[in-house]
């Protein structure tokens, strides 16, 4: 009987190892403290709600203020109340600098930045009609945007000698013909300040990565296209390289968790390319 009882109890402490494994894989992000540019809606909400659920205390900065406390309203709760909500344009550096001093005044630290507020500017421009308040508004938000976040959250990252920063690109990034040139030439940038950031940070422990998303049936994706998101999600899906999937706001904040959290740690320089393979066939969405 000796050796069934000692296998008994070495097959229930495997059970219990295994159960207490997967319990801290399912808090990925346990007590860090996480802000989330254009968190309101789309990929940033769907990321917060995800940040949430992985024990991430997670500020939400945006201009959609009715957006932004909606959301925090709805996901408290008593297992895990930590989200708040800041007005934050991040065309404004002051803006940005406010709402990450509101971040360390909260909770006393930054651990994860997730700078993803972004616009697609006019679809229909070709560069002969280019209209250059379009160039310094898209490039405003989507590249300025992702400095000043990124210098804010260093001021407080380096010190800690730590820290994750991701930003929301594009597969625009790495395709061609597939977006307007402003939006495209503005996915580009982000990309090399992610490569230069990676380079400068590293020696501090701080990790730098972009996720680069195919289209996402979002409220900035609806607004720019002018159609429903069911319409959208079919146009999409009809030009997308992966046939019966469609790729989804949770989908992206999936990809944007593991290069938040620890899982990742020696992931630094990556544009993360989720796009069921449409930058491989390099086909032209129109």
């Amino acid at each position: 009987m000796k050796p069934i009882i000692q296998i008994h109890i070495s097959l229930s402490f495997s059970a219990l190892i295994w159960s207490t494994s997967n319990q801290f894989q399912e808090c990925r992000l346990e007590g860090k403290v996480a802000l989330i540019t254009g968190g309101a809606s789309g990929i940033g909400a769907a990321t917060a709600r995800l940040f949430l659920r992985h024990g991430a205390k997670v500020i939400v900065a945006d201009i959609q203020d009715d957006l932004g406390n909606s959301l925090c309203n709805a996901v408290r709760s008593d297992v895990n109340p930590d989200i708040s909500y800041i007005h934050c344009d991040v065309t404004s550096e002051n803006d940005v600098q406010t709402a990450i001093n509101e971040a360390v005044r909260l909770h006393g630290m930054l651990d994860i930045l997730f700078s993803n507020a972004g616009i697609a500017g006019r679809v229909d421009s070709t560069i002969m009609t280019l209209d250059p308040a379009d160039l310094k508004s898209v490039f405003e938000v989507n590249v300025y945007g992702s400095f000043y976040a990124a210098k804010h959250a260093a001021t407080v990252m380096v010190p800690k000698n730590r820290g994750s920063i991701v930003f929301t690109a594009s597969v625009t990034s790495v395709t061609q013909a597939g977006a307007p040139h402003v939006y495209t030439a503005s996915k580009h940038a982000m990309v090399g300040l992610m490569k230069n950031l990676c380079v400068e940070l590293g020696k501090h422990g701080i990790r730098v990565n972009c996720v680069s998303p195919y289209a996402v049936a979002t409220p900035m994706m609806e607004s720019s296209m002018g159609m429903d998101m069911e319409k959208a999600e079919e146009l999409y899906a009809d030009a997308g390289n992966l046939k019966g999937e469609v790729l989804t706001e949770e989908d992206v904040a999936e990809a944007v968790l593991y290069l938040a959290s620890d899982d990742s740690r020696y992931v630094s320089g990556m544009n993360l390319v989720v796009d069921g393979g449409y930058s491989a066939n390099n086909m032209v969405m129109m």
